[in-house]
């Protein structure tokens, strides 16, 4: 949550309503009825975001990276109203609404694709990332129960990944690998060697727990909610081909990286890699609606539903919503007829260029950047080793000041990070760049 940037308006009624009734998720509680309180929104409309009182905020976040085209975006909406004039919903289990059965066509032949190894070809619809997760770990695990291999109840992740909080991921036996983060390379090392050790680690991890492992799970490129960490596309090849040498399975967590945020339609393309399930959400409708898929081989769908006595991996009950199904249909019209990767791109690289200059801020440890994702690392005296103290929540403090200025930051402890909507113009990132520097001298200033 951020400091009210105004004094008293016609907002606070809504302000007030919000700390009566609404448990915020991503905030401490406690705070909020001090000087922590919540924004109320009136409206959007492509990269901004409009409170009650008409003040405008760029929304340099995608709201937690799920709007890619903006904020009520045209045609996703004219989509929502034919759809809804036609089928509100029926529910995926044992019925199939056309637009679940159109949007899991469209999205297997999109799926990425790696020479000699058979297609994604299923589609387990769900209604959040975090179920879609879930999902993929209990389709491995009943997979492996089926292949008489039930000692298979082992599951890697990276250390500082974030994969959602249901209890099936929560609860999975895991082993943690260390992260390929080139942020965590040691002096004169490069970002592929980072990568190259850390798969080095992971093979030992195979080693010590021979056959015991079902699956790898990794977030392709950039391991976003942990501080917008990137690595080397190298780690997700050594990986592929450690979990084939291992009879394990490498699932692709895309929820944040999927559908043009680091360049390529799915971020695992960029190393040539096709996962043997892959999980999407959040961008998957253009925010607009909550959807999530799980793409998974026919070779897992068909081990699984042969089973006779095996438990069924169970999807939750909008899972398919025709609704969501028809937006995200729409948001994949968008990519076919609008050269949108193309446009990331261009984009990515005007970015690039007004990121450069924090590279020399006194306070900026690292500038790192995936496509449309820039991350900006923040410390005393730009020293990796000396972090501002926890107490200080300058990350915090960087994000009031910028929301002061009309830009919405939403850092990660004391990361900031640039993550906007694909319709942000020239001079909207010339306003976020601005922004950003004015802040974060604000910030370091009073701490």
């Amino acid at each position: 949550m951020l400091a009210d940037p105004a004094p008293s308006t016609l907002a606070d009624p809504w302000r007030q309503r919000d700390l009566a009734v609404l448990w915020q998720s991503a905030a401490s509680q406690g705070a909020l009825a001090g000087p922590l309180t919540p924004l109320p929104i009136a409206r959007g409309e492509g990269p901004w975001l409009i409170d009650h009182d008409g003040r405008r905020y760029l929304d340099a976040v995608s709201s937690g990276g799920n709007t890619l085209f903006g904020h009520a975006p045209p045609r996703i909406g004219a989509a929502l109203a034919a759809q809804a004039a036609q089928l509100d919903h029926a529910l995926l289990a044992g019925f199939s609404p056309a637009p679940a059965i159109l949007l899991a066509e469209r999205l297997l032949a999109l799926a990425p694709r790696q020479a000699g190894r058979a297609p994604l070809a299923r589609v387990l619809f769900g209604d959040s990332g975090a179920t879609a997760v879930d999902a993929a770990l209990a389709m491995t695990a009943q997979y492996f129960r089926t292949r008489d291999e039930p000692h298979r109840t082992r599951f890697v992740a990276l250390e500082n990944g974030a994969h959602g909080g249901l209890p099936g991921a929560l609860a999975a036996d895991a082993l943690l690998a260390p992260s390929p983060d080139a942020y965590l390379a040691a002096p004169g090392q490069t970002a592929a060697q980072r990568a190259h050790a850390a798969a080095d680690a992971l093979a030992t991890l195979f080693d010590q727990h021979p056959g015991e492992i079902g699956a790898v799970i990794v977030e392709p490129r950039l391991q976003c909610a942990g501080g917008m960490r990137v690595h080397d596309p190298v780690y997700l090849q050594r990986a592929r081909a450690l979990c084939d040498a291992n009879g394990a399975f490498l699932i692709a967590d895309e929820r944040a990286t999927g559908f043009g945020r680091t360049g390529t339609l799915f971020a695992c393309e960029q190393a040539g890699v096709m996962p043997d399930l892959l999980c999407l959400s959040g961008g998957l409708t253009g925010g607009v609606l909550p959807l999530s898929a799980v793409l998974a081989t026919q070779a897992l769908h068909e081990a699984v539903a042969a089973a006779p006595h095996a438990p069924r991996v169970l999807h939750a009950q909008a899972g398919g919503h025709p609704l969501a199904c028809a937006a995200a249909l729409a948001t994949l019209d968008m990519f076919a007829s609008e050269d949108v990767i193309a446009r990331n791109r261009s984009t990515a690289e005007v970015m690039r260029t007004l990121a450069a200059p924090f590279r020399d801020h006194p306070c900026v440890a690292d500038v790192r950047q995936a496509g449309m994702v820039v991350a900006f690392e923040l410390t005393r005296g730009g020293d990796r080793r000396t972090p501002f103290p926890a107490e200080a929540r300058i990350g915090l403090q960087v994000g009031n000041a910028a929301l002061k200025r009309g830009v919405l930051l939403r850092p990660l402890g004391d990361v900031l990070y640039w993550m906007p909507p694909y319709c942000m113009e020239d001079d909207h990132l010339d306003l976020l760049a601005q922004t950003t520097l004015a802040a974060i001298e604000e910030a370091i200033a009073c701490a």
